[in-house]
């Protein structure tokens, strides 16, 4: 699957005036520079969480169903590195699952 399958951007009215359009506008200037560019970095899309004790893991089996602390319709969290870049909705692209972005996290 090649970067443009992967990535889409939305149309420029769909961004509101003086949001980030892109992950990599949360970044200064001298990061976007360099081989840093090639590396693989593994990207995470966090649809909830949830606490169990060792004795609830070692029960749970095939039908087995774990509530998440997340609602329906609440964005969902990218996180890169394990820090969160991104927040959006879970979308259905042909057979596979995506995330649109709703909302692009600044960088400390």
């Amino acid at each position: 699957m090649s970067d443009e399958d992967m990535l889409s951007a939305p149309e420029p009215d769909e961004i509101g005036e003086g949001e980030l359009t892109t992950i990599g506008d949360a970044l200064p200037s001298g990061v976007r520079k360099g081989a840093v560019m090639d590396v693989n970095i593994d990207v995470v899309a966090v649809l909830g969480t949830a606490e169990l004790v060792v004795s609830q893991i070692l029960q749970l089996g095939r039908g087995a169903v774990v509530e998440l602390g997340r609602t329906m319709g609440e964005p969902v969290e990218l996180k890169c590195e394990n820090q969160v870049v991104a927040r959006g909705e879970v979308v259905v692209i042909e057979d596979k699952l995506g995330i649109q972005l709703t909302d692009v996290i600044r960088g400390g």
